[in-house]
This record gives C-alpha cells, sequence and structure tokens, in this order.
C-alpha cells in the first residue's frame, strides 16, 4: 500500500520531525523555503537626520525604518529574494533634509524606509516613511508649527498593525529644539518652547521616538527606534529605543548628531549649523529575521503502526 509521499506501508521507516528554523539577514541575499508558509520580523532602513542652513537653525531627527512581524507569508518559491533596506545618508552641511532609508522587502511583506528629518530655512516637516522624520528649527525666535497643526507623517503607506509612528513637530512659539525622529513604539517628541531670548529654557528636547520588541531572535531585542532632533543649549536630545541616533547640539563647540544603529533600523539624530561640527547622523541598516515551523519528512516507506500513531496524532502529511 502507498502512502501519501509516495512509500511503501511495511517497512520499518519513522518520519523524522525537523526543528523549526530561523534565519537572519543582515543584508540581502535569498533564501530556501522549506515549507510551505513562514513567519518574518521585518525592519527597514531608518531615516537620515536632517540639518538647517541658517546661523540658529537645526534639524529634526530621523525616522526609524518600518517594523513589521507577519505571520503565515506563503512561500513564493525557491530561491526567494530578500532585500534587507539600507539607512539614508545624513545631511550635508548645507542645510537640507535627511534622506529616507530603503524599504526592506521578503516575499509579500514590505516594510518602509523611515523618512528624512527636516532641515532647510522655513520649518519645514519631516519627510513621510515607516515612521517619519521630525521638524526642523529654523529661527529660535520666529513663529512655530503646532504639533497638533503639521502633523509629520509615520506608518506611510499605511498597514495593520501600523508599522510606524509620527515625527515630532516644533511647539508654537519661539524653541530651541526640532522634533525628534518617530519611532515603532512611539511618535518622536516635539521640540520644546522657550519663554524669550534671554531664558531659552525648553519644556520639550526632541527625543526620538522609543523603538518595539521583538523575540524573532531568540533574544528580546528592541528596534526601530527615531532619531533625536538637534538642540541649542540644553542636554543633547536622546535617540529613542531601539537604535535612535542622538542629536546634535549647537554650542560654542557643538557636537554632531549620531547614527543610528546597524541592523535595527534607526533614525539618525538631526544636526546644526555650527561650522564644522554640525553634521547629522545617517540612519541605521535594516534587518530580515525569518521563521519556519517545524516539519515532518520521511524518507519513502513506513509501518502500519508508525502510520496509525502519526495518523492519530495529526502528524501524518500530505507534503
Amino acid at each position: 500500500m502507498a502512502n501519501s509521499n509516495g512509500g511503501i506501508v511495511g517497512v520499518d521507516n519513522p518520519a523524522v520531525l525537523n526543528p523549526a528554523l530561523t534565519t537572519t539577514f543582515n543584508s540581502s541575499g535569498t533564501f530556501d523555503p522549506a515549507t510551505p508558509t513562514f513567519d518574518a520580523l521585518v525592519i527597514a532602513g531608518g531615516g537620515g537626520g536632517g540639518v538647517d542652513n541658517v546661523s540658529t537653525g537645526v534639524g529634526g531627527g530621523g525616522g526609524a525604518g518600518g517594523f513589521r512581524e507577519v505571520t503565515g507569508i506563503s512561500s513564493p518559491g525557491s530561491p526567494t529574494p530578500v532585500t534587507v533596506g539600507a539607512g539614508g545618508a545624513g545631511a550635508p552641511h548645507t542645510g537640507s533634509p535627511g534622506t529616507n532609508g530603503t524599504d526592506s522587502v521578503v516575499g509579500s511583506v514590505t516594510s518602509t524606509g523611515g523618512g528624512g528629518g527636516a532641515g532647510n530655512p522655513g520649518g519645514a516637516t519631516g519627510n513621510s516613511g515607516g515612521s517619519g522624520g521630525g521638524t526642523a528649527l529654523w529661527n529660535q525666535w520666529a513663529p512655530a508649527y503646532n504639533d497638533a497643526s503639521t502633523p509629520t507623517n509615520g506608518n506611510t503607506p499605511p498597514t495593520s498593525p501600523s508599522q510606524g509612528n509620527p515625527g515630532g513637530n516644533r511647539l508654537q512659539g519661539g524653541s530651541n529644539v526640532s522634533g525628534g525622529g518617530g519611532g515603532a513604539g512611539s511618535a518622536g517628541q516635539v521640540g520644546g518652547t522657550a519663554s524669550s531670548p534671554s531664558a531659552p529654557g525648553a519644556s520639550g528636547v526632541g527625543t526620538g521616538g522609543n523603538g518595539a520588541p521583538s523575540t524573532y531572535s531568540g533574544s528580546d531585542v528592541t528596534y526601530a527606534g527615531g532619531g533625536g532632533g538637534a538642540a541649542q543649549g540644553i542636554p543633547q536630545p536622546q535617540g529613542g529605543t531601539g537604535g535612535g541616533g542622538n542629536g546634535g547640539l549647537y554650542t560654542p563647540v557643538g557636537t554632531n548628531g549620531t547614527a543610528g544603529a546597524t541592523n535595527k533600523g534607526g533614525g539618525g539624530g538631526g544636526g546644526t549649523n555650527n561650522p564644522g561640527v554640525g553634521l547629522s547622523g545617517a540612519g541605521g541598516s535594516g534587518v530580515v529575521i525569518i521563521k519556519e515551523p517545524s516539519y515532518i519528512t520521511a524518507s519513502g516507506v513506513w509501518d502500519m503502526n508508525a502510520l496509525y500513531d502519526n495518523v492519530k496524532a495529526g502528524t501524518w502529511t500530505n507534503a
């Protein structure tokens, strides 16, 4: 009697239970699926921080790359291409937004690169992306954007569950802090307000949005934190948990924004117009981690007892 795998029942040849497989891609490549469906963590590249080009300007933090955990993805065939998105470049020291990160893709699932942090005169909002970039400060004492009236875009294009969050704006009124980039777990913090030129204390510090945790690697790891917005004369704005870069400071000495973490999709920190030291940080590259369930194979023949036991246990396969 032939079994569903073409073997002959009557010879002792038990099934083999193959363990679940986890494959990590830190750069683009291909994989050969062993099962009809698989699960995947797909993190895109983070956006670079922005730099403003006026004398008191500071750039917005870069948004984190899109964060997606998707189960039951149909195997598209072998070999299957895997794209791991690169982080976006930080802005040049002439005043411009950071570059968006690039997408990560496996099968039917795409995570979108993070939005670059804003630059340029005029208080532009950050770019859209998996998480949005933060708004730039272009003039410390000019009227500013209100965070409720000009939101930056995250989760663009939209996915469910959301792949990211908006970047932060700068509040209405004078400000000395740009907005932080959005993260997978929370939006970037808005830039703080200052009461007057002689009292530039800030009520917000442009922190990057926090990332989100995943156990796909086998450990509990947080990914996709937003970059901190750059600031003037206050403690350095921090990137969000999960690899966000810190924002730079506009001071007599000045500090650069720092890069987002590699293979975590973190956004880069915003930069300032400090001569020679105001560079923004690049976004961090993404990662793709694929999980395949355990599966049963056999070399071709089964005995009647093994057939009965497998059918009863629900482990008989028609693959």
